[in-house]
């Protein structure tokens, strides 16, 4: 009986054949011709274009629902989208706990796509029930029904539980699926990145056009149900791939948590120990004085004692420590990204969105120009200005990860000026026209002004976005990867929260004394500008933090593992 991965002849090990740390869907070594790779991982992206058709068939015309028919004023309604979405954005981490601690990635995908499967169709339900709330008059008050209110909100909560657990698995199962000790496996998962991140985006440009119109158009409940279908489609597609699957398998009998738990615990107990005693134990393993040990060297403290960490299980806990800095400082950029499916889209909302005589564009569509211009920019990205990098810098990725992220960051801080500039302008013509006490009033100011914002929005995600992902993945343990997507998601998360945060303090400290609120109902009293100005100033201060740290970051050694 032949033996996977050795010749029977010579006796031999193939090692070309076969993928180390990886088997098949049988539980045997996975043979590198007819397992992972593009074939595989194109599965995965197919999955990924209908999950977002899904997703933001509900979260980028949510905010028109709650202040339609759920009857929400505009300030209540953008701080529950963005505590849903931060929710939605922080739930990964335990999904990711879950899937790298117990299930792994791919069960945990497929309970996760049930669990949507069912949240979506409860939320569908949910929008069944007629309500008396209408979208047409934005200062109108009324009550849906109670019951409706709580399936909705529960249904709601539902999606963003299991895409907790879909989320950082799909990415991360896809990245998987190229071995990154191969040359060409290793360029190719640099590049899955980038077209994981277009096709994702596709679906997201079908949603915001198609499904945004039926919603508006047509029917609330028809427009959360296609997305319902959708995932049953997904699910059938994942699985249609399973024999092509490369499944990561565990190197060591403890998991990634618990030894760089460990390590921490240690350093603790530890923590009086002498510099002298310290330096002895570093010498002994043969730590060499480079940045990388001497950076955090509280935790060298670990490698005393006889339940003393190794050395790799040093630099697990290093690694995770160093993304600290990084995530910190991109959570503006976080919360500048919450603008665009909440107040952006009701901007939208109060101008001229004519295209032919007997059809208007639905304002939450103009979301599909951020979708639209990653899905021109990423080609271009990838086939043209990447190869040009990579003749100057000799990089495989043209430019480092932390370069690409800090380009993104600068892009969006232009988007915010950009908002702002006119968001004035669309302020000083409901002026000019008499319609500062008249909402329902089209403010006749194209809806097209809003397209650069949302253009620069897109270009700024295919550098941050991209380069957080592919950081996020590429500087933790091997085990951790999916925790490691996780923690990217939750900037998003945390972001989302921020901003909730900051429109509830900043709509209850500006209405006070009977004054005009930043994000009054009828917005041609509000002052969307001076809140888009505050964000351009906080982006600039994040982008200046980003570039301290960035610099002073140091990558986790590649042997790691």
């Amino acid at each position: 009986m032949a033996i996977a991965g050795v010749d029977n002849e010579a006796g031999t090990p193939l090692l070309s054949k076969t993928v180390d740390g990886s088997v098949d869907y049988r539980n045997e070594p996975a043979v590198r011709s007819s397992s992972g790779g593009w074939r595989s991982a194109g599965f995965i992206i197919g999955v990924e274009v209908a999950e977002r058709f899904a997703y933001y068939g509900i979260s980028s015309n949510l905010i028109m629902y709650l202040t339609g028919p759920l009857g929400q004023s505009t300030a209540a309604a953008a701080a529950n989208v963005n505590a849903w979405y931060g929710t939605a954005s922080l739930l990964p981490l335990l999904g990711a706990f879950v899937a790298d601690s117990f299930l792994g990635r791919f069960r945990t995908i497929l309970a996760a796509s049930a669990l949507y499967v069912l949240g979506l169709g409860l939320l569908t339900l949910s929008a069944m029930i007629p309500s008396d709330c209408k979208v047409t008059n934005p200062l109108a008050s009324c009550s849906p029904p109670r019951f409706q209110v709580i399936a909705f909100f529960g249904a709601l909560y539902l999606v963003a539980l299991a895409q907790g657990g879909h989320k950082p698995c799909v990415q991360a199962f896809g990245a998987d699926q190229f071995d990154e000790k191969d040359p060409e496996e290793c360029k190719a998962k640099s590049s899955f990145f980038n077209w994981w991140y277009f096709g994702m985006c596709f679906g997201t440009l079908v949603t915001l056009w198609v499904l945004n119109y039926i919603q508006d158009n047509l029917s609330w409940a028809l427009g959360f149900g296609i997305p319902c279908v959708a995932m049953v489609l997904a699910l059938v597609i994942f699985l249609l791939g399973t024999s092509t699957y490369r499944f990561s398998i565990r190197r060591e009998s403890r998991s990634a948590f618990s030894r760089i738990g460990n390590v921490y615990v240690a350093a603790v107990k530890n923590w009086r120990l002498s510099a002298s005693v310290v330096a002895d134990a570093e010498e002994s393993l043969g730590l060499i004085s480079h940045t990388s040990s001497t950076q955090f060297s509280f935790l060298n403290k670990a490698l005393v004692g006889t339940s003393g960490s190794s050395l790799d299980e040093l630099e697990e806990a290093k690694s995770v420590l160093r993304l600290a800095p990084i995530w910190l400082t991109c959570l503006v950029y976080a919360v500048v990204f919450a603008q665009s499916p909440t107040f952006f889209t009701k901007q939208g909302a109060t101008m001229e969105r004519s295209i032919t005589p007997s059809y208007k564009i639905s304002p939450a569509t103009l979301q599909s120009f951020i979708s639209l211009s990653i899905v021109i920019f990423i080609p271009v990205y990838d086939c043209v200005l990447i190869p040009i990098a990579r003749s100057f810098t000799h990089k495989p990725g043209g430019i480092t990860m932390l370069q690409r992220i800090g380009t993104g960051i600068f892009l969006s801080f232009l988007a915010m000026v950009i908002a702002a500039l006119v968001e004035m302008k669309r302020l000083k013509t409901a002026a000019d026209y008499g319609l500062i006490d008249s909402p329902d009033v089209t403010v006749p100011m194209s809806v097209w002004w809003l397209v650069p914002q949302y253009v620069l929005f897109g270009i700024s995600d295919v550098f941050a976005m991209v380069g957080l992902q592919e950081f996020f993945y590429d500087q933790v343990p091997s085990e951790l990867r999916s925790v490691g997507l996780a923690l990217y998601l939750s900037i998003f998360g945390i972001g989302s929260f921020l901003s909730s945060f900051m429109i509830s303090v900043i709509d209850e400290a500006t209405s006070r004394s009977g004054q005009v609120s930043w994000f009054a109902n009828n917005l041609n009293q509000a002052h969307l500008d001076y809140f888009y100005w505050l964000l351009a100033l906080l982006s600039f201060i994040g982008l200046a933090s980003y570039l301290y740290f960035a610099k002073a970051y140091v990558s986790k050694r590649i042997n790691t593992l």
